[in-house]
């Protein structure tokens, strides 16, 4: 996490992604609310401005729930794909570099996580699958 300041001391928490920071929703709405708290009363922020940011506001939390959207979609599909793999036949890689080949017979899923039974082998990790038949 990293810490932004806004105006007057303020802080906001984001989340660190790689060598950027990602300001988020509920941050974004902080330093709003920050910038107008301290602002100068002999020159404060135009109506206009105002919605300006609100607007922008709007489309960062638009943007955060069309996220959270996507990811739930996509770890929809990996399950999905790795259900459709029961009763296949598939070649996959261990941890030692080894290569099997068995049938797929059950899926456990848990947390968007798929991993298979192969051949009575648990804990398969569908990334490891390099045939199926």
């Amino acid at each position: 996490m990293t810490e932004i300041s806004a105006l007057g001391g303020a802080s906001a928490t984001t989340p660190k992604t790689g060598d950027r920071s990602i300001l988020d929703k509920d941050g974004f709405l902080k330093m709003l609310v920050a910038q107008m708290q301290h602002q100068d009363p002999a020159s404060p922020m135009s109506a206009s401005e105002q919605t300006q940011q609100m607007a922008s506001f709007t489309m960062v939390e638009q943007i955060t729930n069309m996220t959270a959207a996507n990811e739930q979609l996509a770890a929809s599909m990996y399950v999905k794909q790795a259900i459709d793999l029961v009763g296949r036949t598939v070649t996959y890689t261990d941890e030692n570099d080894e290569s099997h080949t068995g049938v797929v017979e059950s899926v456990a899923t848990a947390g968007g996580n798929a991993k298979l039974t192969v051949d009575g082998v648990d804990g398969i990790t569908p990334s490891v699958i390099t045939k199926v038949a």
